[in-house]
């Protein structure tokens, strides 16, 4: 690798290497040539765009220290503002601030750092140069020390200036938020290559102990990648990025993936990654497509196309908008649609998917109580801090929100003629706002909607908006698919479902005992009296554990009175329920008509 020029380096200028991969600990320096004279302050990002949720990194550093360039041996006293910031003192001449940060997340939100692996999000590790955000700003990573790292490699969509055969070097970015918004990933992978449009697209796969089937993958996403850029772009079928990185990390059980302008973080399990001569569940793979889909159409709707209340994010706190429903369950939506449309799965298969999340959403509770504006503005509190209640209090904004697109596309092809779709403004609002870049307002949709469809729309689209996104009534989709293409039938159900949506009741093992984990609002369950954390000890005098809870279940009743013994912080409880009609609620199949 040849030397860079320092003089070529921008003013902000962050250094990080592996301090201790035992222990799991980053050193990052950050070189400032010009800080504030009034005391530059340094800011760790309270969260990450993304995922809504405040994360506190900070507190993750384990040592800050700052020095006078000019005189290296001068240690600068940082003084510490709040949580997140600290301020420099009055200082002439360029500053370095050195920090150990401690890296042991194994999720896409953070950072991770162990002798198999590293990943990085660099919300995690750099911090702010406040009042310099907008600067250019350089990256060096340095390989780390060790034989076991002697094979890494760098896999980063981060505009590399010069780098080795491995990747390490000098990377570029455009400024502070350009800079965050290109997770690193570090170690041994297996790497699928495809073009999409002329677009060179990659997936970097970790934690596969089998080799992987890439060629399998590259079809796959290859197809599903280009659906979605002819989606946006049907007359030029340009991305709007020059390349895209999928980062993998395959685990033994974890699911999720978060988003960036050209690459995506994911973790999913092995089983769901196609492995050669290693059966593959069809259904888990699928599920995997569905996230790898999901991820990338937020490089259009999220990453471009984003809320005016995020613009600029401000990584100190938190950011409302009652659009998540938009951004997240349209995205929902499409995730599964573009499977189809790239035909990697058929109508039956995309119906039973529909079928799912609608019959999901009919089943909780907290849909009666929170609207679809509401679940987005609380997200912060109420989606991301899960706890016992939440299906009693919260509905999913990407699970209603995927039905509410499913729900204004039928209605948007009925008033057409089947002329117009969602499809048509999703392009609106891309040429509008994603390609210029300038956020949509919360009201923004309804000019939008107007100048696509016209006036005589109004009604409809008000109806949407005072029902199901600010109200809670339920999204009648049964009413508005076409019985000549789809079969809308309620869903018969065999004993043992049937009781269970009647008890609505949800539960985990825990030391060979079953443990409660949720009460749902209505059912028997809580009519006994069943609370979270109850452990239940026997129905109708026969013993409770996981292995035998379907076979008691089966053997009850409708209108039986039922007996439940209980432990309840150590003390035996008893309780009586009745199994009823009316706790059942009202699930729905798909298929296509014959």
């Amino acid at each position: 690798m040849n030397e860079l020029n320092t003089s070529d380096l921008p003013a902000i200028q962050y250094t990080i290497w592996a301090a201790d991969l035992h222990g799991h600990r980053f050193h990052v320096k950050l070189r400032i040539e010009n800080p504030l004279p009034n005391g530059q302050i340094l800011q760790m990002p309270a969260w990450i765009p993304g995922s809504y949720l405040i994360r506190d990194f900070s507190k993750q550093i384990e040592m800050i220290e700052a020095f006078a360039i000019d005189n290296p041996y001068e240690v600068l006293q940082l003084e510490r503002i709040d949580n997140d910031q600290w301020r420099l003192p009055s200082v002439a001449g360029a500053v370095e601030i050195l920090t150990t940060v401690y890296a042991f997340d194994n999720s896409v939100r953070a950072a991770y750092l162990d002798t198999e692996r590293a990943f990085i999000n660099l919300s995690s590790l750099c911090l702010a140069v406040k009042g310099q955000e907008s600067l250019p700003c350089a990256l060096t990573l340095i390989p780390p020390k060790g034989t076991c790292t002697n094979s890494w490699t760098v896999q980063t969509g981060l505009q590399a200036a010069k780098v080795d055969s491995q990747g390490y070097g000098f990377y570029l970015a455009k400024n502070y938020d350009d800079l965050l918004d290109h997770p690193i990933a570090m170690g041994e992978f297996q790497i699928a290559h495809w073009k999409s449009n002329g677009v060179l697209h990659s997936m970097a796969i970790q934690g596969c102990i089998h080799e992987v089937d890439l060629e399998r993958l590259a079809t796959d996403l290859q197809a599903i990648c280009t659906s979605t850029i002819n989606l946006f772009e049907p007359k030029t079928k340009k991305a709007p990025f020059q390349n895209y990185l999928f980062l993998v990390n395959a685990v033994l059980s974890g699911y999720g993936g978060l988003e960036h302008r050209n690459s995506t973080a994911l973790l999913c399990r092995r089983d769901q990654i196609p492995q050669v001569n290693t059966p593959l569940d069809e259904a888990s793979y699928r599920e995997f497509l569905g996230l790898c889909s999901h991820e990338y159409f937020h490089a259009w709707l999220v990453k471009r196309i984003q809320p005016k209340a995020f613009q600029p994010y401000q990584l100190d706190r938190r950011n409302h908008t009652r659009l998540l429903w938009l951004f997240e369950g349209f995205t929902s939506y499409y995730d599964d649609l573009q499977l189809f449309r790239s035909k990697r799965i058929n109508l039956k298969t995309y119906l039973k998917l529909i079928a799912n999340n609608w019959n999901g959403i009919l089943r909780g509770p907290g849909r009666l109580k929170q609207s679809l504006a509401d679940s987005s503005f609380d997200a912060w509190t109420k989606y991301y801090q899960a706890d016992e209640n939440t299906p009693n209090a919260v509905v999913s904004y990407y699970g209603k929100g995927a039905l509410l697109a499913l729900g204004l596309d039928l209605k948007i092809r009925s008033f057409s003629g089947n002329r117009q779709s969602l499809d048509d403004l999703m392009r609106l609002i891309w040429q509008t706002h994603g390609v210029t870049l300038d956020g949509i307002a919360e009201d923004g949709l309804d000019d939008l909607i107007l100048a696509l469809l016209g006036a005589g729309f109004n009604k409809t689209w008000n109806e949407f908006k005072s029902r199901y996104i600010f109200g809670v009534e339920d999204i009648p989709i049964q009413k508005w698919l076409d019985p000549r293409t789809i079969s809308v039938k309620q869903k018969v159900h065999s004993k043992l479902e049937q009781i269970k949506l009647q008890l609505g009741l949800r539960h985990a093992e825990a030391n060979g005992w079953l443990k409660v984990t949720h009460v749902l609002d209505g059912g028997a369950a809580q009519l006994a009296g069943l609370a979270t954390g109850d452990l239940i000890a026997s129905i109708n005098g026969e013993r409770i554990i996981a292995a035998r809870w379907d076979k008691v279940l089966s053997s009850l009743i409708l209108g039986q009175v039922i007996q439940i013994c209980f432990y309840r912080d150590d003390l035996e409880h008893e309780c009586m329920t009745v199994l009823e009609d009316d706790q059942i609620p009202t699930q729905y199949t798909l298929t296509p008509a014959e």
